[in-house]
C-alpha cells in the first residue's frame, strides 16, 4: 500500500489520509520508497501559491484534495529501468507520502529526471533527482541539514546573485523580513559573503530578535512594531512574509529611499490580505513588489555563470552557510505521515519554533 497526506486546496487546514494500492510498475520507471523529509515555511509556500505556479500538479490527487511537495530522501524499491539499482538512494521532490514511482531520462552518474508526462508542464529544476553514490552535494552527516535548508538555500543564493547581477538597485541596505526563516537566512549568508558592502538589516517579530541576532548573519535586527524607524537610506526589500500590512509599513516608511521590493513565499498565511501588495491601502509608495520565481532566476544565472561555475557556487557558499548555521536549528525527528500532517499544520498557522528543524520518517 502507498499512504499519503492530502490536503484540500482551498482550505490547507483540512487533510486527510489516503491509502491506495500500488499499481504494477511501469516498463522503464523506478518505485522509490520515502525515507525521509523536511517540512519548513517552503512547503507552505507551495501549498499557498500551488494553483499559480503549478505545485499541486507534481503529485496530482483527487477533487479539492492535492499532495504538497517535499524535499527528501528515498531508496529505490523497485526498478524497470536497467540504470537505476535496486537499493540505491536519490534525493529530490517527492510527495507527502511513502511511494513515488518515476520514469527516469537523462540518467548520468549524478543523478535523473523524471520524465513522467504529467512533469513536463513544469520547471525542470523540480524534475531532477541526486543519485547519492555520485552527488557532490550529498554528506552522510548532513543528510537532515540539507532537506532542511538545501533547496531554501539555493533560492536565497538566487535572490542575492539576481541583486548584485542589478548592482543592487543602487542599494545600500538590504531588507529581509521574517528574517528566522531558513531562506531569509541563507540570503544573509550569501550577502554576508559575497556582497559585504551591503548592510543586512533582519525584520523580525518581537519573540523571535533574539533568535535571529544569534544568528549573526544580520548587522542589524528590528522587530516589527519598529519599522517605523528604518534609516531613511537607500534600500532593497526583500519579503519573505507575505503580510500585506507589514509590506505596505516598509514602503510607507521607506517611499523613495525604497529601490527594490521583492516577494517570495508566504510564511504569514493569515495576513497575506487581498493581494501582496496590500490592495486594501490603495497604492504603495515606492517600486511595484516584484515576485520571484527561483526556477527562472535559476537559468539566468547557470547560463551567467555556466553549469559548472554555478554549481561550484552554489557549492562554496553553501558549506559557508553550514558552518554560519552550525548549531543555530535543533533538529526533531518525527515517524508517521500522522505526525508531518500535524508539522504541517503547525507550520501553516505559524506555530513553529524557528529554533528547530522537522524532519519526517513516513
Amino acid at each position: 500500500m502507498a499512504t499519503t497526506i492530502w490536503v484540500n486546496k482551498q482550505a490547507l487546514t483540512q487533510t486527510q489520509v489516503h491509502e491506495a494500492a500500488l499499481l504494477p510498475l511501469a516498463d522503464g520507471a523506478v518505485r522509490l520508497r520515502i525515507e525521509s523529509f523536511s517540512v519548513t515555511a517552503n512547503n507552505i509556500t507551495y501549498a499557498v501559491i500551488g494553483d499559480m505556479f503549478g505545485y499541486w500538479n507534481f503529485f496530482p490527487a483527487d477533487g479539492d484534495f492535492g499532495v504538497v511537495p517535499m524535499w527528501g530522501h528515498a531508496v529505490v524499491e523497485k526498478s524497470h529501468c536497467s540504470d537505476i539499482a535496486v537499493g540505491e538512494r536519490v534525493y529530490g521532490y517527492l510527495p507527502m507520502g511513502t511511494h513515488l514511482d518515476v520514469l527516469p531520462g537523462k540518467v548520468s552518474a549524478g543523478g535523473f529526471t523524471d520524465m513522467a508526462a504529467h512533469r513536463q508542464p513544469m520547471s525542470p529544476i523540480y524534475n531532477q533527482y541526486s543519485r547519492l553514490a555520485a552527488d557532490p552535494e550529498h554528506d552522510p552527516a548532513k543528510e537532515a541539514e540539507r532537506m532542511l535548508f538545501g533547496p531554501l538555500f539555493k533560492t536565497g543564493f538566487l535572490i542575492e546573485a539576481m541583486l548584485r547581477r542589478e548592482s543592487w538597485f543602487g542599494a545600500e541596505n538590504l531588507l529581509i523580513t521574517s528574517a528566522s526563516s531558513k531562506t531569509a537566512m541563507g540570503l544573509a549568508s550569501v550577502a554576508k559573503d559575497l556582497s559585504p558592502g551591503i548592510k543586512r538589516i533582519g525584520l523580525t517579530s518581537k519573540g523571535n530578535v533574539d533568535f535571529v541576532i544569534g544568528t549573526g548573519l544580520y548587522d542589524e535586527v528590528m522587530s516589527y512594531d519598529a519599522v517605523d524607524t528604518l534609516p531613511k537610506t537607500a534600500s532593497v526589500c526583500v519579503d519573505f512574509a507575505g503580510n500585506s500590512r507589514l509590506l505596505r509599513s516598509v514602503h510607507e516608511t521607506l517611499a523613495s529611499h525604497l529601490t527594490y521590493s521583492c516577494l517570495v513565499g508566504a510564511t504569514h498565511v493569515d495576513a497575506r490580505g487581498p493581494n501582496s501588495a496590500g490592495a486594501s491601502g490603495g497604492e504603495m509608495p515606492g517600486p511595484k513588489p516584484i515576485l520571484f520565481f527561483a526556477p527562472d532566476h535559476a537559468v539566468a544565472t547557470i547560463q551567467e555563470l555556466g553549469p559548472k561555475g554555478f554549481g561550484e557556487a552554489v557549492g562554496r557558499s553553501w558549506k559557508s552557510f553550514l558552518t554560519a548555521a552550525d548549531g543555530v536549528v535543533e533538529i526533531e525527528t518525527y515517524a508517521g505521515l500522522e505526525a508531518a500532517a500535524t508539522a504541517f499544520l503547525e507550520t501553516l498557522q505559524g506555530r513553529t519554533d524557528p529554533q528547530k528543524g522537522i524532519i519526517i520518517q513516513p
